[in-house]
């Protein structure tokens, strides 16, 4: 394209997609204040103009659909698995360890020829690493992503209307 000008060309930060759930945390957003309530303030060095909007009325529709019911569920649905699961998955990896450490003896009792409980449980942690994934994958697809799918569309609908036209 030997005809195109530098000046015709837009900035790579022009370029970007600017998605407020991404830059979430690293603008402030969620974080307590000292009394320990969520700020739902958009700092004034992440404020900025958009056209055919006032100030931060995408940020405002972000912040709207967060508080929302449907957006409250999803996350909910998120660590009803995550926590139990996590805190199962890290006891048995915990319990691993120090049974490997303090029982030694344990450990290397046979089980089959040459196989020991400590290779069975070893081999376990790995099997339990690819049940977990499988597991949550399965929780995602079945009882979250098509709920987050549907807040994401309507979000996107939202800031499109918000910012006037298509983003």
């Amino acid at each position: 394209m030997s005809g195109d000008h530098p000046e015709q060309t837009p900035a790579p930060e022009d370029m970007r997609y600017r998605d407020p759930w991404y830059d979430a945390l690293a603008s402030g957003w969620g974080e307590g204040d000292a009394g320990g309530a969520p700020t739902a303030q958009v700092p004034a060095a992440r404020r900025q103009e958009r056209p055919g909007g006032s100030p931060d009325a995408a940020a405002d529709v972000y912040l709207e659909v967060q508080r929302s019911a449907a957006f409250q569920e999803v996350r909910s649905r998120y660590r009803r698995f995550v926590v139990p699961g996590s805190a199962v998955f890290f006891a048995w990896y915990v319990g691993y360890v120090v049974t490997a450490t303090t029982a030694p003896g344990f450990m290397a009792r046979p089980v089959a020829g040459a196989v020991n409980v400590g290779m069975v449980a070893g081999v376990g942690q790995f099997l339990t690493t690819f049940l977990f994934t499988w597991a949550y994958a399965r929780h995602a697809r079945l009882r979250r992503d098509r709920a987050a799918l549907e807040l994401r569309w309507d979000t996107q609908e939202l800031t499109r209307g918000v910012r006037g036209g298509a983003s």
